[in-house]
């Protein structure tokens, strides 16, 4: 879910001066929950993701986001004015494939990024989900930073959700959680995660995050509004609490959403 024009980091993060359209994560609505713990990811090619606050110093966000090959910044407002910080380190899961989309294997798109100054007080650590997961028809929340309408860089940077419906297209998942507008159940054009909500999250109940945006579906010629991806976070608990004692950090589980 990557903008699709090459923006420089510092000519983006300008632009998000400009007002945004009142619009929403494709079919969705300004706001959501859990925003005091997300921020943006950006890269210089242009890229827009959106990261979720583990603590002050850790996001976790999707994998392709994250290319370390890729100059990577870490992206908030402060008073008005925007802020941009490097990262102090990357890890991407060891079971992430780049390449999986075209050649239809299996990716486990999460990274954990270490940030070299803490963030404001006023960001809030989301708390992840390791119970059950989700099953057909569960309701959840999917939000992020991305467009309000497909194609149009222009509308990144406002943070939207959409409330949609678990389904499962190919069976109850255990690494994957597939969700759709319940209006549509995926059949035609509806709510859903489009380009700049990877990384975001999914969440089910009040606040807690089952899962991290990473894909979407769309009709012919369109990547979004019919299908939204996500990687559930339980199965991954194991790496993301390794990953995260290498750097003195941690996050905060609980058993249900």
């Amino acid at each position: 879910m990557r903008v699709r024009t090459a923006i420089g980091l510092v000519a983006l993060a300008a632009a998000f001066a400009a007002p945004w359209p009142a619009s929403a994560v494709v079919g969705g609505r300004d706001g959501g929950p859990i925003a005091s713990s997300t921020v943006m990811v950006l890269n210089a090619r242009g890229g827009v993701c959106t990261g979720i606050v583990l603590s002050r110093r850790a996001i976790l966000t999707a994998a392709h986001c994250a290319d370390s090959r890729v100059d990577l910044r870490i992206h908030w407002r402060e008073g008005g004015e925007p802020v941009l910080v490097e990262p102090a380190a990357i890890a991407l899961h060891p079971e992430f494939n780049a390449k999986s989309v075209t050649n239809r294997q299996r990716s486990i798109d999460l990274a954990l990024v270490r940030l070299s100054t803490p963030l404001p007080a006023r960001f809030s650590p989301a708390t992840l989900v390791d119970g059950g997961l989700p099953r057909a028809g569960s309701p959840v929340t999917l939000s992020g930073y991305g467009v309000a309408r497909e194609g149009e860089a222009k509308t990144t940077g406002t943070y939207r959700s959409a409330a949609l419906a678990t389904v499962e297209p190919y069976g109850p998942g255990k690494i994957l959680l597939w969700a759709s507008d319940p209006a549509t159940g995926g059949k035609r054009p509806g709510a859903g995660a489009c380009q700049g909500d990877s990384g975001g999250p999914i969440v089910a109940g009040s606040d807690g995050v089952v899962a991290v945006s990473s894909w979407s579906t769309g009709p012919s010629g369109k990547q979004c509004g019919l299908l939204s991806q996500g990687v559930l976070v339980a199965p991954q608990r194991g790496w993301i609490d390794r990953t995260l004692a290498g750097w003195g950090e941690s996050v905060d589980w609980t058993n249900s959403p």
